[in-house]
């Protein structure tokens, strides 16, 4: 059974995505992979700097973030340039996923992690059984972004601004968690949906019981 997860920056998927975890079901991080895809020396950093040009290498020969962040979500950026980007990256973000489900000892029940979930559930080429969108007000998500992040109020509400809407997240989603529930309570909502579907689909080993005792927010001040 395959799930999609995804929310908005500082929604509190990376919450839900981390007690999937602690219940032994794999989470493929869709982030991780577009890190890995757009590694020095890889063919999509050479084809990224053969459409974008060379500033878009640093000078350690890895892909300048903060350049191409500037670049495509900068004032007066467009849009084009966040098209050419993701035409670029996402078709090896695809591919790199099915081999990390194929690799998995038990491949029944996974958890794909993908931030922007509906923008680009037209171009994956698969399905998935369910998908989970979390969601948090946005200026509960501003509040996290300029707490966790050290980001300006207006840097928070462009970067909301940057990704899809909630409307758009919840129009494919069959599962909407409320990240601004009582924590405890979120994590109970996780634990049953995992008990559901893994009584749908038996994996090989039960899932593992785990109390939830830690904070909403990672050290890198993700949610």
């Amino acid at each position: 059974m395959r799930i999609g997860l995804t929310g908005g920056i500082a929604a509190g998927k990376t919450t839900v995505a981390r007690r999937f975890g602690d219940l032994g079901i794999p989470v493929i991080d869709y982030d991780d992979l577009a890190r890995r895809a757009v590694a020095r020396g890889s063919g999509v950093l050479r084809e990224i700097v053969s459409v974008f040009g060379p500033e878009a290498l640093g000078t350690d020969g890895e892909l300048d973030r903060v350049w191409m962040a500037g670049h495509v979500f900068g004032p007066g950026s467009g849009a084009d340039a966040r098209v050419r980007l993701d035409s670029i990256v996402h078709p090896e973000v695809f591919r790199m996923a099915l081999d990390r489900e194929a690799s998995l000892d038990d491949p029944r029940l996974v958890v794909h992690d993908v931030p922007l979930l509906a923008e680009v559930i037209g171009t994956i080429p698969f399905r998935f059984d369910h998908i989970i969108t979390v969601e948090a007000p946005a200026s509960v998500r501003v509040s996290r972004m300029m707490t966790s992040r050290g980001m300006s109020e207006e840097q928070a509400r462009d970067r909301i601004a940057s990704q899809p809407s909630g409307r758009s997240r919840r129009a494919i989603a069959d599962i909407v968690i409320d990240s601004t529930l009582p924590l405890p309570d979120m994590m109970d909502l996780v634990d049953s949906l995992a008990a559901q579907w893994a009584a749908e689909c038996p994996p090989r080993h039960p899932l593992r019981h785990t109390v939830w005792t830690g904070s909403a927010t990672d050290a890198d001040g993700n949610v």
